[in-house]
């Protein structure tokens, strides 16, 4: 029987992140960038990452201007060549990885019957296969250490579906099904994979439909909560996923959506 590993609790409490060290990918704005920042705040050392080199840097500027301890390492998601040796950077510049963020993502907008090939690929390799490809290079040290935290950021769309996002339901239902198949791999190494489904938040990506009145009107109808969602409102979440808090929970997906899936 495996025992409970309590090496790596802190002594702040429960839900305290000083000392350890945390990769977000796609982090230098939206939801990866409030999550990132969040888990900073909490006493976290973060690796943000981006494939612009120059987003990236300013992303870093800001925080450390906040006091935070923010790094950023820049690499390419998709292309798993460039990510292992930028897992080993971070773990020899920055510390071992203790908990990973697989964020990044993208959509594209279009009926099944008009979405091209090529966009259909770039939707899954950045949503979902990227995941796959950086938890395979950060999983190893994880393992070697037995410990471990691997955060998958999913969608309500990991449930439910929407005319003109087929890729991307496809991707976050992908994402929830991985998040399981990496449960089944690895738990046993006194790893933690879960996942977090947002609803609507506004961001960057999103405000051109929380401008459209029509389209906020019939969501906050839709929402119980009667509004959107704001990405700090993430954090709460992503602590808890990260800490000692969540060191038997395994393979779950929460959705943070305002109850959006709780109602007809």
């Amino acid at each position: 029987m495996n025992k409970i590993n309590t090496e790596s609790r802190p002594r702040g409490g429960l839900f305290d992140l000083q000392g350890k060290t945390v990769l977000v990918t796609g982090s230098t704005g939206g939801l990866g960038s409030a999550i990132a920042r969040g888990l900073a705040e909490n006493g976290a050392t973060v690796v943000l990452n981006g494939r612009n080199r120059e987003r990236l840097e300013a992303a870093v500027e800001r925080s450390r201007k906040a006091g935070l301890d923010v790094h950023g390492v820049a690499f390419d998601v998709t292309d798993f060549e460039s990510i292992t040796p930028r897992i080993e950077q971070i773990e020899s510049e920055v510390g071992v990885l203790d908990v990973l963020v697989n964020n990044a993502g993208i959509t594209r907008r279009a009926s099944l019957e008009d979405l091209e090939e090529a966009d259909w690929r770039e939707v899954i390799d950045t949503n979902l296969t990227a995941a796959f490809l950086v938890a395979k290079a950060a999983v190893p040290g994880m393992i070697a250490r037995k410990r471990g935290k691997i955060i998958n950021i999913g969608s309500l769309m990991s449930d439910l579906g929407r005319a003109t996002t087929g890729a991307y339901a496809a991707s976050k239902g992908g994402i929830r099904m991985l998040t399981r198949a990496m449960t089944a791999d690895w738990a046993r190494h006194n790893i933690q994979i879960n996942a977090i489904g947002p609803g609507y938040f506004v961001t960057d990506l999103t405000r051109p439909l929380a401008d459209d009145a029509a389209f906020t009107d019939w969501l906050t109808q839709r929402t119980p909560v009667g509004r959107w969602g704001q990405p700090e409102e993430l954090v709460g979440t992503a602590v808890f996923l990260a800490s000692a808090a969540s060191d038997f929970v395994n393979g779950q997906i929460i959705y943070v959506d305002g109850g959006i899936r709780a109602v007809l």
